[in-house]
């Protein structure tokens, strides 16, 4: 697997499913202009399909070029635990117990400060939850940040400039919300055991910096946002039989996301719990709503096909990442985020011998702050895609307005890093 020309083809491989993410929406509307093909339109369309359908063309092509043993060997060494977490949290965070719990808690501090409901609501979805990202982690946030925010501002009526940079804050405050605690965030996983950081260490070196950009950022698009928001009723209409799930079944379900959580390194742990949930969500069904399964395993199928496609670009993202000084570390690995899973950039700075600490600190920085960039600049960003495309024009996400909404929140989260 160390052949060049298979690093080459992979490079390039991975170049073209970048173009291909920036370029999904195009997609979509080849699906509207040739009806005769929409299908197959529409699937390349789908964000979360990109990365599982070019890890599959470069295991195909590295079984032709190496052998088919030689590819298969590849896929099977890498870890799929993150896919996995992903999928399974995503599903029992957004079941409906969980989430009207947690909704009735903001409802009621919504209700509790001196503002309008749905102002307070909405900064609350967008600053308190990517915050509790560091106790329950990051997918976890994004799963019910999304689902709270999606009929207060992901609706037709709302334009798309403002749409983006609420997604735009979303991303990075979940990104950089999840830095309080050594387990939540994936970028900040992948370095805790081999550099020592724990979790009293990030809140007191990450923590407090990140906590203060997120307020400043969910500050900032409530304002932006506030006549839409003044617009809405005190709070979004949800049927009333969604409020009345007893105690008892609350208490399993938070009870199994926190076994989920807890026991996040140990697919044979979470997977058991996962099927102890189906089938407790199945006995008490008439609490639940519909479970949302394709679009977890959609999100797994991206996050799977990341891992296959990152796994081979080691060889020239390490070289860049080790050859910097701290502030170019910085700014390179904000900006390398955006076309590389922040965990995975990283995860090659904890290889690096001898690496000083201001580049360490330098580097998970960088990563986290960019991590609202794109789609793939962190693992939980593909959840909120799959619960919030439907409020964008031609149920997609592009990858341009993404970027264009998370600039400004995302040069916010950079200076809380750098100058404070």
């Amino acid at each position: 697997m160390s052949d060049t020309p298979i690093q080459w083809i992979a490079a390039a491989i991975f170049a073209v499913a970048l173009l291909h993410t920036f370029s999904a929406k195009q997609f979509e509307r080849l699906s509207h202009r040739y009806p005769r093909h929409a299908g197959l339109f529409h699937l390349l369309g789908e964000v979360e399909v990109v990365f599982g359908f070019w890890a599959i063309v470069l295991v195909v092509v590295m079984a032709l070029v190496g052998g088919g043993s030689a590819a298969l060997d590849y896929a099977e060494s890498r870890n799929y635990t993150e896919p996995l977490f992903v999928f399974v949290v995503m599903v029992i965070a957004a079941s409906r117990p969980v989430l009207v719990t947690v909704m009735s808690m903001v409802d009621m501090v919504a209700r509790l400060v001196p503002v309008r409901t749905s102002l307070a609501a909405a900064w609350l979805g967008l600053a308190a939850v990517p915050l509790l990202g560091s106790l329950i982690t990051e997918p976890a946030a994004m799963t019910i940040a999304a689902l709270m925010l999606a009929p207060r501002i992901f609706r037709p009526d709302v334009p798309e400039g403002v749409k983006y940079l609420a997604l735009g804050v979303l991303f990075v405050n979940v990104s950089i919300g999840g830095t309080l605690t050594s387990y939540a965030a994936p970028p900040v996983l992948m370095v805790a055991a081999t550099w020592q950081w724990d979790s009293a260490f990030m809140l007191a070196t990450f923590g407090w910096k990140a906590a203060l950009a997120v307020l400043v950022n969910a500050t900032a698009a409530v304002w932006v946002l506030r006549s839409h928001l003044l617009a809405l009723p005190a709070g979004p209409k949800r049927k009333a039989a969604a409020d009345r799930v007893p105690p008892s079944v609350v208490a399993v379900h938070i009870a199994l996301l926190a076994g989920v959580v807890l026991f996040a390194h140990h697919p044979v742990v979470f997977l058991g719990l996962f099927l102890m949930f189906l089938g407790f969500a199945q006995a008490y069904e008439r609490y639940q709503s519909p479970l949302i399964l394709k679009e977890a395993l959609l999100v797994g199928f991206f996050l799977a096909g990341l891992v296959v496609l990152g796994g081979m670009q080691q060889w020239w993202l390490q070289p860049i990442v080790s050859g910097l000084s701290p502030v170019a570390l910085f700014l390179g690995a904000l900006g390398l985020t955006a076309i590389t899973d922040n965990a995975a950039l990283t995860y090659l700075g904890s290889l690096i011998v001898g690496i000083s600490d201001d580049s360490k600190y330098m580097l998970v920085a960088g990563a986290v702050a960019g991590g609202g960039l794109t789609v793939i600049a962190n693992a939980p960003n593909p959840a909120g895609v799959a619960l919030l495309k439907r409020g964008f024009a031609d149920e997609t996400i592009g990858a341009g307005g993404l970027l264009l909404g998370a600039a400004v929140p995302t040069v916010v989260a950079a200076a809380a890093f750098m100058f404070l």
